[in-house]
């Protein structure tokens, strides 16, 4: 129910609806086709992810330590609540408070992923947790289809004309998440066992810290595939980022294509978050993830090339389409990568996470997530600068395949082996 409802988030304000507000309008073109409010839109989530890498491991340490994992989610879920709420205030012009706003909202958000991502490994045994975490991801995706396709229809567009409506997408946002997670908060259960008072946060995240770095030579292939992921979601943090700005920008689509886009991506990437983790529990976690890389690389190509493409079908078959029209093919390959890439890292880190560590590694798979973040979303923006949108999504592609050779050297049964002997010092 977690991943329900905070998918209204990702969706309504990164992904669909705030960030083409905000690039378009809130910012606006300045005579360089938006290159520069897409500048500060990458900037924005860069530091958000920024403030997560330093944080989310010594949040991760102290939740195991204290068995406070409920309790640090509670936090983050109020802050991105109240967040998302005051984007209702950013109006056209008022980019630094925009700015601010969304480094406070992700940040929130992106932490509030690290701390659900701990309890996967008391929710069943290792050979479940593809589909379970599987089910989630779908369930995510259903969440954001029932919020996004709501504010769709009754907001409307990303536009100047649009803005009085347009701009209640942070409040609409926020209230479906306020109330699509209670059910987390009534019934999840806190099962750590809390170590003995008498120690302030800080000194138990500095200690724990130390002890897991110097472990971390024990779960080998746990911090390689950390490295592996550091490359790929770097790739994925772009198209969340940037999709529906290529979409409006380089494809140039109407609003009814957006919304059709919009409903197949949701579909899409709830069937491969479902069908990949039912594949996962049977070929492996690592087997897995390195297919949903290269479905990824295949629809990066698809995205680049959609404009010629279209071009080259309508000389072959004398036809008419349009590129949007063939986006909306493309956004099938990509939602499928979408829904399965991220289900396969999040149950293989799972597998490789001993039950007493869980949080505190899911923290590092958060610093991993979101240097990832940081290093795409980045060196993106400062790219398009450069050469323009659509070049510069081809950067996706090397990350993905980047990944998928880091991930070669990883071993999933030896690496599941190393979780189940470990015993805490």
């Amino acid at each position: 129910m977690f991943d329900f409802a905070n998918q209204a988030y990702t969706l309504l304000i990164i992904t669909v609806v705030f960030g083409e507000l905000f690039t378009t309008v809130i910012v606006g073109e300045r005579g360089d086709s938006y290159r520069w409010a897409n500048f500060l839109w990458s900037l924005a989530l860069a530091l958000s992810y920024l403030l997560v890498v330093v944080t989310a491991p010594l949040c991760g340490a102290v939740m195991d330590y204290r068995a406070e994992k409920k309790r640090f989610l509670l936090i983050s879920y109020l802050a991105t609540v109240a967040a998302t709420a005051m984007l209702y205030f950013v109006t056209p012009g008022y980019v630094v408070v925009g700015m601010v706003l969304i480094v406070v909202s992700n940040y929130a958000y992106s932490m509030g992923e690290s701390f659900i991502a701990a309890f996967l490994p008391e929710l069943g045994p290792p050979e479940s947790l593809g589909k379970i975490s599987g089910f989630g991801w779908a369930l995510g995706y259903i969440g954001g289809l029932f919020a996004a396709g709501f504010t769709l229809i009754a907001l409307g567009e990303a536009t100047a004309d649009n803005f009085e409506r347009i701009r209640w997408v942070g409040p609409f946002a926020a209230g479906f998440f306020l109330i699509a997670a209670i059910p987390t908060f009534l019934w999840l259960k806190e099962r750590g066992l809390a170590q003995p008072p008498g120690r302030s946060y800080r000194a138990i995240a500095q200690a724990r810290i130390r002890t897991t770095l110097h472990e971390l030579r024990y779960f080998k292939d746990l911090t390689t595939f950390l490295v592996s992921l550091l490359f790929s979601m770097a790739g994925v943090y772009i198209i969340i980022a940037f999709a529906f700005i290529y979409g409006a920008q380089v494809i140039n689509w109407d609003e009814s294509v957006r919304n059709i886009m919009f409903i197949i991506v949701q579909l899409t990437a709830a069937a491969g978050a479902l069908g990949f983790g039912w594949i996962q529990d049977r070929w492996g976690a690592k087997k897995t993830y390195q297919l949903t890389l290269a479905l990824w690389v295949a629809a990066i190509l698809a995205i680049w090339a959609t404009p010629e493409l279209t071009a080259w079908l309508n000389r072959l078959l004398a036809t008419h389409l349009q590129a949007q029209h063939v986006f909306l093919v493309v956004g099938c390959l990509a939602g499928l990568s979408l829904g399965s890439s991220q289900s396969a890292s999040r149950a293989l880190v799972g597998l490789f996470s001993p039950l007493e560590k869980s949080a505190e590694f899911f923290g590092f798979w958060g610093l991993a997530n979101k240097l990832a973040g940081v290093f795409g979303i980045v060196l993106l923006g400062v790219l398009q600068t450069l050469v323009g949108l659509q070049a510069s999504i081809l950067l996706c592609a090397a990350l993905f395949i980047t990944a998928m050779v880091i991930c070669m050297r990883v071993n999933q049964a030896r690496g599941c082996l190393a979780a189940k002997q470990w015993e805490p010092h």
